[in-house]
């Protein structure tokens, strides 16, 4: 049986690790396995890549080498942690996947489209996401968000970048989602937590139907 794969998209202090998080406790309450992963990351090899594209080390060789370092992390993350959870029939929640790329190296960036989708259908080819939520703020909201988390410490490749590049991330992802309404579900940011919450998981009922562990075992033949 093959799992569910669910990502979490979106700008700055979006809240998306919080509510990936709270996504993987709430399935796992009903006796669902589920890996909780992340983008670039995820897997030994992709952690590695991902020190080095925060770190702004790569910046200076381009956005061009930024996007292949990003789907050189992605394939060795489907590779090592996604695809084998995937046909074990775990789900998979990852904060951030292909739109991070797609919206940052493709539309900010203006990596040549072309490379992009090579790009993408080599590392990961039919393995999309089912579902994907968009979760949207307002640029000075988020930066505002991942400057108390951060607090001290050193802000990282793009945090650092201008409102400005913020506020052109966001109606890049807006605009995504909007040529990919069935998978991509826009969720506002700036409600209440309990309320994002809530509103996730009704999507996650009506789309994808989790079972309690007991229950789809009880049905099985």
């Amino acid at each position: 049986m093959r799992g569910r794969f669910i990502t979490f998209e979106g700008g700055e202090g979006s809240g998306k690790s919080t509510h990936a998080k709270a996504l993987a406790e709430r399935l796992r309450s009903f006796g669902l396995s589920v890996v909780l992963t992340r983008e670039p990351g995820g897997s030994p090899g992709a952690e590695i890549i991902r020190h080095i594209l925060l770190s702004g080390i790569a910046k200076p060789l381009g956005e061009e080498t930024e996007a292949i370092l990003f789907a050189a992390a992605r394939d060795d993350h489907l590779r090592h942690t996604i695809l084998p959870a995937l046909r074990a029939g775990h789900w998979v929640i990852s904060d951030r996947f292909v739109d991070s790329t797609r919206v940052y190296q493709g539309a900010l960036g203006r990596v040549d489209p072309r490379l992009i989708r090579g790009l993408e259908r080599v590392t990961v080819g039919k393995a999309m996401p089912e579902l994907t939520f968009l979760l949207d703020v307002p640029a000075t909201v988020g930066l505002a968000r991942a400057q108390h988390r951060r607090g001290d410490g050193e802000v990282d490749r793009f945090e650092s970048e201008s409102v400005e590049f913020h506020e052109r991330l966001r109606d890049a992802y807006l605009a995504l989602a909007k040529a990919e309404p069935k998978r991509i579900v826009v969720i506002d940011g700036r409600a209440p937590r309990n309320v994002v919450a809530e509103r996730i998981w009704a999507v996650v009922e009506e789309r994808l139907r989790p079972q309690p562990a007991r229950v789809a075992e009880a049905a099985a033949p």
